[in-house]
């Protein structure tokens, strides 16, 4: 058994990332229009436009319930956070922070440097663990030079208000399209969950257009957020902001 997680934890990250970093920026206004019900809901994305093909058609799609894990010497995940958001937008599906250049998710020991270029929100949460679902799940997304993705996944349950949220949520854009720029900074890092410990797992882009070859790390300890705050967040982008669990297939889940 120490031999297989020595393999493992060696092997993480050794193989090319294949999603290209174009993809991550919001859908233009030619960009096929989707949603998380009715005809456009998740299960017609594939329908919607030749490019969300893999939305159906991939192998590796996120999210997934994790479970069945493969225990594996996970390296350190440092988190290089130093500039504030700079714009905050209703997405219309969700509530997006873009941040300035300078900001790092650092793998030391794998050589691996990720740039983060936003932040944005789901309610439900997209990945179950174990079968439970939270109230909320957070990604940050970064990209790599040369254009992997990395995408680290914190879950939100329900509890104490957070105080981030609550600056946040002051200045959040009420209509779909619109933003603002808050005029008060705050640390990512105070989204964060005290302790850093993550399943690790190659899947894909949760929204169109579904891109495969993204870098899962999902830390395995939630924040909290208390009732108004979830509900103040559906009010705006709706009731339900999560794609369904997808096949997970052959892959393997690290922890």
């Amino acid at each position: 058994m120490k031999f297989m997680r020595t393999v493992w934890s060696l092997s993480l990250f050794a193989l090319p990332v294949l999603f290209l970093a174009p993809a991550l920026l919001p859908a233009s206004d030619q960009a096929a229009h989707w949603s998380y019900e009715g005809e456009e809901g998740p299960e017609h994305w594939s329908d919607l436009s030749g490019d969300y093909h893999m939305c159906r058609g991939g192998s590796n799609q996120s999210p997934i319930d994790l479970q069945q894990f493969v225990h594996a010497e996970l390296p350190e995940l440092v988190f290089d956070y130093v500039s504030p958001p700079n714009r905050e937008t209703n997405m219309g599906h969700t509530i997006q922070l873009d941040v300035e250049p300078g900001n790092f998710l650092k793998i030391p020991s794998r050589g691996r440097i990720f740039e983060l270029k936003q932040f944005h929100f789901h309610s439900p949460s997209e990945h179950t663990i174990e079968g439970q679902s939270f109230a909320m799940e957070m990604h940050f997304v970064h990209v790599e030079e040369g254009g992997g993705l990395a995408v680290v996944g914190v879950m939100l349950k329900e509890g104490k208000e957070h105080p981030v949220l609550n600056k946040l949520w002051s200045f959040m854009p009420k209509n779909a399209g619109e933003s603002v720029v808050p005029p008060i900074g705050i640390e990512e890092t105070d989204l964060l969950p005290p302790t850093r410990e993550y399943y690790y797992y190659s899947g894909s882009l949760t929204t169109p257009p579904c891109s495969e070859g993204v870098a899962w790390f999902v830390l395995k300890n939630p924040i909290e957020a208390s009732a108004e705050q979830i509900a103040t967040f559906k009010q705006y982008v709706g009731p339900a902001t999560n794609r369904p669990v997808q096949p997970r297939n052959s892959r393997l889940i690290l922890d």
